[in-house]
């Protein structure tokens, strides 16, 4: 199961008791204190991953806990650290403090990490509390408790291109036409149901990473369908492309919903959900133009929308018509604009 929202509960170790002892040597026969210090305990780690690419690993773990630090020993030994906890996630993580609301953290690059919880301090044994007046203290402090924060974990996935369109748009077919990877294909709405991340990969050994979204449909940003959900995944992608069914009928004679339309339908639903993303470089894909009558479509999509900034390129997906056109013209839109968007 795709998962890109989670809460947890992290605490860290807490630091280990410092202890009472005494020296016994003959060749001090006075002997003297020599308990040692705790050690300190384990601290909660969160660490960006690119071989994580989504939060389902944490899903149901409502609790994280860090090793606490081990009590110290006689002969002024220390107590051992407690380890500390790494927890991985997918790069593009937002962490959030869950009681606040406070922004903690946003993890965009692999290695990045956040100490989320500090350990306790270990407690001194009585050879600290030596004095010149007190050469035998009977006293020593336990350890400090660890630090305990609840947090939200919210992932936006990175992608240089974001593929947005209404279900059935034939997003997921021209994601394996172009990359070749396996994703689920079908003759129903919502057939994707988590997003897809893949790579175009050129002949200089380039490549300009892909998100499938699932299909957006009206009213998108008001959470109907799979709305929300899925819409912040291409917050932070460079450039959009907009894939649009061009064919009047379906396989079976059906009438498909007007691609002008449909068009306006993407861009309200984006404008509505982050008015931003309308500001990014696109293309407008028009899709199934190997199916009959799709001419006249073409041709009154062009007329509907003449002053359009985004190229609008004519493919068949199932056919990988036009396919390496629009790669080549995809590779030179994720170059318009140096970086990803937070």
């Amino acid at each position: 199961m795709f998962t890109d929202f989670t809460k947890l509960r992290c605490v860290s170790g807490k630091g280990g008791n410092g202890v009472i002892s005494w020296l016994r040597a003959k060749y001090l026969p006075k002997g003297g204190p020599c308990g040692g210090n705790g050690g300190k305990g384990g601290s909660i780690i969160i660490k960006a991953s690119k071989d994580i690419h989504c939060l389902q690993h944490l899903r149901g773990k409502n609790l994280i806990s860090a090793e606490k630090g081990r009590d110290g020993g006689s002969n002024n030994k220390t107590g051992r650290t407690g380890r500390d906890k790494t927890v991985l996630v997918p790069t593009g993580t937002i962490i959030i403090n869950a009681e606040t609301e406070e922004i903690l953290a946003d993890l965009t690059q692999a290695g990045q990490t956040l100490h989320i919880a500090e350990g306790g301090k270990g407690g001194l044994g009585n050879t600290c509390f030596k004095t010149a007046t007190n050469r035998a203290p009977r006293k020593c402090t336990p350890g400090k408790p660890g630090g305990e924060v609840f947090i939200s974990l919210e992932m936006k996935m990175i992608a240089d291109v974001g593929f947005v369109g209404l279900p059935n748009a034939g997003k997921s077919t021209l994601m394996k036409a172009l990359t070749a990877t396996d994703v689920k294909i079908g003759n129903y709405p919502f057939t994707t149901l988590k997003p897809n991340l893949s790579y175009l990969e050129y002949d200089d050994y380039s490549r300009v990473y892909l998100a499938d979204i699932p299909g957006i449909i009206k009213d998108a940003h008001l959470d109907r369908g799979l709305g929300l959900a899925f819409l912040k995944h291409i917050e932070r992608s460079k450039a959009l492309v907009y894939i649009v069914d061009i064919a009047p009928l379906g396989e079976e004679g059906k009438l498909i919903s007007d691609p002008i339309q449909d068009y306006a339908i993407l861009k309200n639903e984006l404008r509505e959900h982050n008015e931003q993303l309308l500001e990014r470089p696109s293309i407008i894909v028009l899709n199934k133009c190997e199916l009959e009558g799709a001419d006249e479509h073409i041709k009154a999509f062009k007329k509907a929308f003449p002053n359009e900034k985004a190229e609008i390129v004519i493919i068949s997906a199932k056919e990988s018509k036009g396919t390496e056109e629009l790669s080549q013209k995809i590779k030179l839109l994720a170059q318009i604009d140096g970086k990803r968007y937070e």
